[in-house]
C-alpha cells in the first residue's frame, strides 16, 4: 500500500471552478466498499476537458476521463498491482436504464472528470470496481490511455449498420477522426477522411482513403454516411451536403454553446441524424491486443503534471493530436 487512509495523505490534483489550478495539497481519495483506488500513470487531455472549461456542462472538481493506472487498494485481491482503464460513467444501478445495461444515459449517473465524479487530472483517482479492466501485457501504458476514446469510436458501430457496401466519410483528421478511421474500417466500407492537415492525413492512409477539404471539389449527395468530429458549426452543415438522401449524419462532436443551423436540408433530404457517445471499452481492448495499434504516433508531447499550463496550451493548439499528462515520477 502506497499511502495512509488518512484524511492528511495529500495529492497533486488539476482542481476546476471556474478555472483551473493545480492544487498540490488535495486530498488522496478514500474508496468505498466497491471501489478501487487507482495510481494514475498517464492522463489524456481531450478536447471534452475544453469544452467543460467553457461550460459546456456544469463542473467543479478534478477534470479528466482518459487515463492508465495501478491499483493499489481494492477488495478483490486480483486487480491490486494489475494495470488498469476504467468506464467513465457510473449509474445509480436502481433505475430502469441500469438495469437495461444503459448506465450511460442513467439520469443520476456520475462521469468521471465530467459529472459530480473527480477525474484523473491526479496522482490517484477511484472508481468502482465493476467499471474497472486490465489491461493486456501487449498494449503498452501510452497506447492504453487511447481506451477510452477509441471506445467512443467504436460506438459508432453500436448505432449505425455499416456494410461494405456503403460509402462513409468522416469530417476531421484530428485525434478522434484517427480513432474513428481505425475503428470503421474493421467494416470493410469505402470509406473516406476529409481533412485539412496532409501531415494528419497520412496517418489515416492505412485505413482509409484521405483528401484534404477543397470547396472546389463537388461531393454533394455523395455519401450514405457521414460521421462529423471536428466540433465546429460549419462541419456540420458541411456534413448536410456530402450526405446523400435518406443517408445517416453521426454526430461525435460535442459543444460548448448553442449553434444555428437551418435544419430545412435534413428534412427535404430525410436525412437520419444520429448521437454517439462514450462506448464500451472491451471490443476497443481488443481492438488494439489483436492490430497492436502504435496509437503513439497520435500522442504529439508528454508533460509532466507540474508543467500542465504548457500542456493544455499545446493540447488545444491548432494542428496538435494528442497530449498526454504523466502523473508520476
Amino acid at each position: 500500500m502506497e499511502h495512509s487512509n488518512s484524511k492528511t495523505a495529500k495529492m497533486k490534483a488539476l482542481y476546476f471552478d471556474k478555472k483551473l489550478e493545480l492544487r498540490k495539497d488535495y486530498p488522496i481519495p478514500v474508496p468505498a466498499e466497491n471501489e478501487a483506488l487507482i495510481k494514475v500513470t498517464f492522463a489524456g487531455i481531450c478536447n471534452t476537458d475544453n469544452e467543460i472549461m467553457n461550460g459546456y456542462v456544469p463542473f467543479i472538481g478534478v477534470l479528466g476521463h482518459e487515463f492508465v493506472g495501478i491499483v493499489t487498494e481494492c477488495s478483490q485481491l486480483e486487480f491490486i498491482g494489475k494495470r488498469v482503464v476504467g468506464e467513465i460513467n457510473i449509474g445509480c444501478g436502481v433505475c430502469s436504464l441500469c438495469k437495461s445495461g444503459l448506465q450511460n444515459h442513467c439520469p443520476r449517473r456520475k462521469a468521471l472528470g465530467i459529472r459530480g465524479k473527480d477525474g484523473v487530472f491526479s496522482e490517484y483517482v477511484t472508481l468502482p470496481i465493476e467499471n474497472l479492466l486490465i489491461v493486456p501485457d501487449e498494449i503498452s501504458d501510452e497506447d492504453a490511455v487511447f481506451a477510452e476514446p477509441l471506445a467512443a469510436a467504436f460506438n459508432i458501430l453500436q448505432n449505425v449498420e455499416i456494410s461494405k457496401q456503403d460509402k462513409v466519410v468522416i469530417i476531421g483528421d484530428g485525434k478522434l477522426g484517427q480513432l474513428i478511421a481505425r475503428a470503421v474500417s474493421t467494416t470493410s466500407c469505402n470509406l473516406t477522411m476529409i481533412g485539412k492537415h496532409e501531415s494528419k492525413l497520412e496517418l489515416a492512409q492505412d485505413f482509409c482513403r484521405t483528401m484534404i477539404l477543397n470547396e472546389s471539389v463537388d461531393l454533394d449527395n455523395s455519401f450514405d454516411i457521414v460521421i462529423e468530429c471536428t466540433g465546429y458549426e460549419s462541419a456540420l452543415h458541411y456534413a448536410s451536403l456530402l450526405v446523400c438522401a435518406k443517408g445517416t449524419i453521426v454526430l461525435k462532436s460535442t459543444y460548448a454553446g448553442d449553434i444555428k443551423i437551418n435544419p430545412s436540408l435534413w428534412v427535404r433530404k430525410e436525412i437520419r441524424m444520429i448521437g454517439s457517445r462514450c462506448g464500451p471499452f472491451a471490443p476497443a481492448l481488443k481492438f488494439m491486443q489483436k492490430n497492436k495499434l502504435d496509437l503513439t504516433k497520435l500522442i504529439d508531447k508528454t508533460f509532466f503534471i507540474e508543467d500542465w499550463k504548457n500542456a493544455f496550451k499545446t493540447a488545444f493548439s491548432k494542428g496538435t493530436l494528442k497530449v498526454l499528462l504523466k502523473l508520476t515520477k
